[in-house]
């Protein structure tokens, strides 16, 4: 149970990291131009918000600290 609490925390510690600095990035489409059947769309990349990153790291040491104690 703790060893999972400890690889969690690090998965979660490391992805907020890149999500925090901007690393992580994902494909959103915008739909430009319809008209009828014929539609024209956009796909800009756009990164997760640095605030996602920063509460995912947190969470992440929580677990990383929760799972090292010892009772």
């Amino acid at each position: 149970m703790r060893t999972a609490l400890v690889v969690i925390g690090l998965v979660l510690l490391f992805g907020g990291g890149a999500a925090f600095f901007g690393v992580v990035q994902y494909p959103h489409d915008k739909e430009v131009v319809k008209i009828g059947n014929l539609s024209a769309s956009v796909s800009q990349e756009r990164t997760v918000p640095q605030w996602i990153g920063g509460v995912a790291a947190l969470v992440g040491i929580g677990l990383i600290a929760a799972g090292t104690t010892r009772r």
